[in-house]
């Protein structure tokens, strides 16, 4: 009889931590979540986030407030994560640069261990452009003068250790030039600068495309697999003979430790959100697609992607001596 009742009571005591976890997802968010975005606001990625935001708001019942974070080569977000609550109302955006950061920067955070991956959602479309009026017409153009004036062909791009910046360097490596790069915390500056007449040329997303529209721009090259439609006449850097593809996918993280029922939520949301019509737009206009992986498939990309990014920076000769 005893031993019954101290069954129950252990069963008692059992049943409201049983009901806890699906009782916080349920209660998941009872205030806004904070969405770090980590370029500049009035960019290609600033754009797009608020609109992933924007649907997400009306899914999550509550508002998913856009929060800019930019310089670092867009890791701002990512360490930011690593002193925020893991309860899922701080999420950030995490672009390729976060996989190469230690190799560039002391931190005392792991990427691929510290940040809890929610899900991918996109990828940048890449290449060079050139202003208008400058003599650098085509890519020929642009090789020739550079091996003609080693050091002084000037290129910018939004920050060290971004996908830009080490794209451009191996191009540099492959053809054996040496290039001037500046960097920009984002593409809204460096579009500015490039207008302005600081720059020979800028490697960015295209987030160019409303200034090549505008004839202000020329694109040299893009660098995914095949011609964006957008711009058909700019060749591929496969097709100029560089065996290179370059898309730099993205997605949202979490601190480490958020619990998988809000983990879930999240994912669950937010891939709603990036499957509304408003948001294919958004990204279709800057020749960008929705690129989903699961929660599974994201942290298993981080795994992948922190090894090849740290081959692909000791190939550049990049690695930081600590």
């Amino acid at each position: 009889m005893q031993r019954r009742h101290l069954l129950k009571s252990a069963a008692a005591l059992a049943a409201p931590a049983l009901l806890a976890q699906p009782a916080m997802a349920q209660a998941f968010p009872s205030r806004p979540i904070k969405l770090l975005v980590a370029f500049p606001a009035g960019g290609p990625t600033d754009l797009t986030m608020r609109s992933l935001a924007d649907n997400a708001s009306k899914i999550l019942g509550q508002p998913v407030v856009v929060e800019n974070k930019p310089g670092a080569g867009g890791t701002l977000p990512a360490q930011q994560l690593q002193s925020s609550a893991p309860d899922g109302y701080t999420v950030a955006q995490i672009p390729l640069g976060v996989f190469r950061l230690p190799y560039s920067t002391k931190i005392n955070w792991d990427p691929v261990k510290d940040i809890a991956y929610v899900l991918n959602l996109t990828g940048y479309a890449f290449g060079v452009v050139v202003p208008t009026d400058s003599p650098l017409k085509t890519w020929s153009h642009f090789v020739g003068w550079a091996k003609a004036n080693p050091g002084k062909l000037s290129y910018g791009s939004t920050g060290t250790m971004t996908s830009p910046h080490l794209t451009m360097e191996l191009i540099a490596q492959k053809l054996g030039l040496e290039l001037l790069h500046v960097p920009y915390k984002g593409s809204a500056d460096l579009m500015q600068s490039i207008l302005g007449g600081n720059l020979m040329a800028a490697a960015d997303s295209t987030g160019f495309a409303p200034q090549v529209e505008a004839g202000k721009l020329r694109v040299l090259n893009t660098w995914g697999d095949k011609r964006l439609a957008k711009f058909p006449d700019a060749p591929t850097l496969k097709e100029l003979g560089l065996d290179m593809v370059q898309n730099s996918p993205f997605g949202l993280g979490a601190p480490r430790g958020t619990p998988p029922e809000v983990v879930k939520r999240l994912h669950d949301a937010f891939k709603k959100a990036m499957e509304e019509p408003s948001y294919v737009a958004a990204l279709g206009r800057y020749d960008m697609v929705p690129n989903y992986m699961s929660t599974a498939s994201y942290t298993r990309f981080a795994q992948d992607t922190f090894a090849r990014e740290k081959a692909l920076i000791e190939k550049l000769g990049l690695v930081k001596a600590s």
